[in-house]
C-alpha cells in the first residue's frame, strides 16, 4: 500500500476545444473543471492560461484572473503555475512571470532553463526568497544531470526537490509506455527527490499507476491525454481523474487530499 496525491492537468499549452469540447480554456472553466476535478479526488490543479486567440500564454494579469477563478471555483485546491516556453518563450520572459506573479507553486522545465544559465540562477533564487514551490521538469537523463549539477553549484537551493518526470512526448506524438519509469523512478531514489510522474497517450493510467506503485505522486489530464485506456474519448478531466482514483484504490493505494 502507498500514498499519493494527484495533481490535475487540464488543459497544457496546445490543445484546442476542436481535440476535445471539454478543454476547459477561459477562467471560467477552468473554474468549473477545478471544482470537479478536486471532488474526484485532485488536490492541486496544473494551470496553464490563454491569449484571446487560445495560444499559450505567460501573461501575469491572465494568471491572476484564472488563479481567482480557480480558487473561486475549487476552495483549497492548490494551483501551480507553469512558466513552460512551449516553444514561444525565452527564459528572460520565464523569469519576469515568476517576478509578476511570485506564486505559491510553479513548474520549471530545467532544459528550458539551461539555454540562459545566468537566468536561471536568478529564477532560482528569486523562488527562493518569495518562498515559491518550485517543481523542476525533467524529461531525460540529460535534464536530471543538469539538475544535479545545479544542486552542487548552488545554483538551486539543496532543499528544492520537487521534480516531475515526463513519459512520452507531445511532438512528435510519443506515446508512453510504462517501462520508461524505471530509470527515473531509480534517479528519484538516488538524489532523494520528492517525485511526480505525467505520461502522454492512452497508456497514461496505466503510467500513473505504475508511478503510484513505486511510491511517486502523479499529474493526469487532458494536457497529455484524452482518451481512456480503452481507446474511448474521455467525457472530461474530472473522468480522467475518478477513472485513476478507482483503479488506484482497487490496487490498494491511498489518496491523499490536502
Amino acid at each position: 500500500m502507498t500514498h499519493y496525491q494527484v495533481t490535475v492537468a487540464p488543459n497544457g499549452a496546445r490543445r484546442q476545444k476542436s481535440d476535445h469540447p471539454e478543454l476547459p480554456v477561459t477562467p471560467q472553466e477552468l473554474a468549473i473543471t477545478a471544482g470537479l476535478c478536486q471532488a474526484a479526488g485532485a488536490s492541486a490543479l496544473h494551470l496553464h492560461v490563454r491569449d484571446d486567440a487560445g495560444g499559450h500564454s505567460l501573461d501575469a494579469g491572465r494568471y491572476r484572473v484564472a488563479m481567482t477563478a480557480v480558487r473561486e471555483g475549487a476552495p483549497g485546491m492548490g494551483i501551480q503555475i507553469t512558466t513552460e516556453s512551449a516553444g514561444i518563450y525565452q527564459p528572460e520572459a520565464q523569469l519576469a512571470c515568476l517576478e509578476a506573479l511570485r506564486p505559491e507553486a510553479a513548474s520549471v522545465a530545467v532544459r528550458e532553463m539551461a539555454r540562459a544559465p545566468e537566468i536561471a540562477a536568478r529564477a532560482y533564487a528569486l523562488s527562493a526568497e518569495a518562498g515559491t514551490q518550485v517543481q523542476h521538469i525533467l524529461y531525460s537523463p540529460s535534464c536530471i544531470a543538469q539538475l544535479n549539477a545545479w544542486y552542487a553549484a548552488g545554483i538551486v537551493p539543496e532543499h528544492k526537490r520537487d521534480v516531475i518526470f515526463v513519459l512520452g512526448k507531445y511532438e512528435p506524438a510519443t506515446p508512453a509506455d510504462p517501462g520508461g519509469l524505471a530509470p527515473f523512478a531509480a534517479a528519484a531514489r538516488k538524489l532523494d527527490l520528492n517525485w511526480s510522474l505525467c505520461a502522454f497517450g492512452r497508456a497514461e493510467r496505466a503510467c500513473l499507476l505504475a508511478a503510484i506503485e513505486a511510491g511517486g505522486n502523479v499529474r493526469i489530464g487532458f494536457e497529455n491525454n484524452l482518451e481512456t485506456p480503452e481507446g474511448a474519448l474521455l467525457k472530461d478531466n474530472a473522468a480522467s481523474v475518478a477513472g485513476l482514483v478507482k483503479a488506484a484504490f482497487q490496487a490498494g493505494h491511498v489518496l491523499k487530499r490536502n
